[in-house]
């Protein structure tokens, strides 16, 4: 008898569930309260960073996010009316900063992202989704050796201790790489084998639609209420009733309540991120996706055009946007490319999913083994997908998955 799965979410993290469930024969059915990837898998950079093991939380951060308030353009926000709400999120982040801790989640999350470009190039092997990754590596770069020095020495030391690859480049080097980039740039760190998809939607609805056409079924479902009756898992919302013998909940920064209603209290936040669309012919400026060091965002090439990507806006999932600061970053990007054209064509806001320790949500809810989480990617939704989705596979094959997951169980949080 064939089990029947219910992935709870199509963004990346879900769709790559799907599919990988699929191609070992499940019987899937994928749901979402919108169209596939209307999420924060839309709008992130497109950057697939193999072995990335910095965490958020790192030593300093408190001092360093202190200083990023106060200052004009910075990439950090916080809501008055919001501190309250987030004041034991942020208490636990801080206690993520300490040495240790760090380490210990560095190594959890180079386990598993160690595994990303070669989880991606497995799930989408014979597909024409093959075709929207690109080899071009993430780069980095700074216009001060002080700058450069204080912001990648705790990421290098990590580096090192993980044995992640990565080139220390300088001025002609960098040129090398982009040579539209203005002569300002003095210091990069570069990752050559990480990935860049050239469509970030374009992936995650081919996913979908790659999922469909091998039969598997995707219907529009919003789910407010999850229960277990009968050895039955049970999903109702106004749109009606579904029922599986077995669920994925990878919804993203909407997960939390869904966990909780199953006896899970995960500290799950969002991080306000957006984006800002340049014209299509920016994007022959960059060959690959760069992170201004000094500043906090990134500009990466895409079919569309040119994304900068930027901000970290703690203000909750109702707060409206707020497009001015990533606004204001424009004279900035005409610093790094002096030939683009800073036209918006649109713009965007998403909800990082992410917890204190940088860690995502992976394993069976602590009451139940009926119902597996997925979600809590944070910044490496799109690195961590393919490999997350593997990994659900192998657990409800009732397989060691290929990556130990204890570290990333959801009742982690518990003795804290």
């Amino acid at each position: 008898m064939v089990n029947k799965i219910v992935i709870i979410g199509a963004g990346v993290v879900g769709a790559a569930s799907a599919l990988a469930l699929q191609k070992d024969g499940h019987d899937v059915t994928l749901i979402d309260r919108e169209a596939p990837c209307s999420g924060a898998s839309f709008g992130n950079a497109g950057a697939i960073i193999n072995g990335s093991c910095t965490p958020t939380a790192m030593p300093g951060v408190f001092f360093d996010a202190i200083k990023m308030l106060s200052q004009a353009n910075s990439p950090l926000s916080i809501s008055l009316s919001y501190f309250h709400k987030i004041m034991p999120w942020l208490m636990r982040f801080i206690w993520q900063s300490r040495s240790s801790a760090a380490y210990q989640n560095a190594t959890h999350l180079h386990a598993i992202s160690q595994y990303a470009v070669a989880s991606w190039r497995e799930l989408t092997e014979h597909s024409e989704l093959a075709s929207l990754f690109r080899e071009t590596g993430w780069l980095k770069v700074y216009q001060s050796e002080k700058s450069f020095a204080s912001s990648t020495r705790h990421s290098i030391e990590l580096f090192d201790k993980m044995a992640t690859k990565y080139e220390i480049l300088n001025a002609s080097q960098i040129r090398d790489l982009e040579p539209n980039l203005a002569p300002i740039f003095n210091y990069g760190i570069y990752q050559k084998d990480s990935l860049s998809i050239v469509d970030p939607q374009r992936l995650v609805q081919g996913m979908v639609d790659l999922f469909v056409n091998r039969g598997g079924c995707y219907k529009t479902f919003s789910v407010d209420t999850i229960s277990i009756s009968n050895e039955q898992v049970q999903m109702s919302s106004s749109d009606g009733t579904l029922s599986a013998d077995q669920v994925v909940i990878a919804t993203g920064a909407w997960s939390r309540t869904l966990a909780k209603q199953l006896g899970d209290n995960i500290p799950l936040e969002t991080e306000r991120g957006y984006h800002l669309m340049l014209p299509q012919s920016t994007s022959s400026l960059l060959n690959r996706p760069v992170v201004n060091g000094e500043n906090n965002f990134v500009l990466s090439p895409m079919s569309a055009g040119l994304r900068m990507t930027s901000q970290v806006e703690f203000a909750g999932l109702e707060a409206p946007p707020n497009y001015n600061k990533i606004r204001k970053l424009l004279p900035l990007v005409e610093q790094m490319l002096p030939n683009i054209d800073t036209r918006e064509e649109s713009t965007w806001l998403g909800f990082r999913p992410s917890l204190p320790d940088s860690l995502p949500v992976i394993g069976f809810a602590t009451r139940t083994k009926r119902v597996l989480y997925a979600f809590g990617h944070q910044h490496l939704g799109m690195t961590l997908g393919a490999i997350t989705g593997l990994i659900i596979t192998d657990m409800l094959n009732n397989k060691v998955p290929r990556v130990p997951i204890h570290p990333y169980r959801p009742n982690r949080f518990n003795i804290l």
